[in-house]
């Protein structure tokens, strides 16, 4: 097979072009002029199962919708699921210790709503709920429901995975203390941890593609939008950041990674936070 023998420099330009503009409009994501050996990598398995020749072949069977699930597997290999648990740490401490209690105290909002947006295999959105129950920890009773988490990602292999709530021990050691795997965590046999059920409860997990409505999730307290938007072109990314813009409630949050920012055409619009180290929270 030319493509995975040869790895990129097989891949003939027209293809790759061809290829970068499947990716883009399905699901957002711009590769650079001279990704090849990347997709190269993450087709191999794919074009050995479909016993496809080139790229150009792959790219013309995902136009034709045939067979039944390629594209969506291969949207699952060109997406990156790199996470672990309390990523850069800064914005689940300003969670916990400022943003939940102004919310609880200030705002007084009766049902908190949170959504993780591009959760992965569930980290991100299993690490908010552990937070939610050291804030109530510290402040018994100031939460009159239990706060919500709508965690979604394109990807159904690994939304398939994080409703499982279960992980091997290289997982658990990735960003999580001794302490709170004790807490929060059940040991099953094979060096395998579930994640205990009331952390879980808390969190329902979709299937959504960012470049798609959002009417269906509802309105939110907070946004998790972190470490996505460096994958999408200037323009998509001005899109989704203004309709998550308003499917916040009125001074609601929107937190991103530590290096990213508002579009100066956003920028009117939030409040930059100051409220943790390396952390880039705006209020709506």
């Amino acid at each position: 097979m030319t493509m995975v023998n040869d790895a990129w420099q097989s891949i003939a330009d027209s293809d790759y072009q061809a290829f970068r503009a499947f990716l883009s409009q399905a699901c957002g994501i711009v590769l650079g002029d001279n990704k090849q050996y990347l997709v190269a990598n993450r087709m191999r398995r794919i074009m050995e199962e479909y016993q496809f020749q080139s790229l150009a072949a792959l790219v013309s069977s995902i136009n034709q919708n045939r067979p039944h699930g390629l594209k969506e597997k291969v949207i699952d290999a060109m997406t990156t699921n790199e996470t672990f648990w309390f990523r850069d740490s800064s914005p689940f401490e300003a969670l916990r210790d400022v943003l939940l209690p102004r919310l609880v105290t200030i705002e007084k909002r009766p049902h908190i709503r949170i959504w993780s947006a591009a959760c992965s295999s569930g980290q991100e959105p299993y690490s908010i709920s552990m937070i939610i129950d050291e804030f109530k920890a510290r402040h018994p009773g100031q939460l009159r429901r239990e706060p919500e988490i709508i965690a979604t990602d394109i990807s159904m292999t690994v939304l398939n995975s994080a409703r499982q709530a279960e992980y091997d021990s290289l997982s658990v050691s990735r960003g999580l203390s001794a302490e709170r795997r004790r807490l929060f965590f059940e040991e099953k046999a094979g060096a395998r941890f579930h994640l205990k059920p009331h952390i879980v409860n808390r969190v329902s997990f979709r299937q959504l593609n960012l470049q798609d409505s959002y009417a269906g999730i509802g309105r939110f307290d907070i946004i998790f939008c972190r470490n996505v938007l460096i994958y999408f072109a200037a323009d998509l990314k001005l899109d989704i950041l203004n309709r998550m813009q308003q499917s916040l409630n009125p001074a609601s949050y929107l937190i991103l990674g530590a290096s990213e920012s508002l579009p100066a055409a956003l920028a009117s619009q939030y409040a930059l936070e100051r409220v943790g180290v390396n952390t880039s929270v705006y209020k709506s």
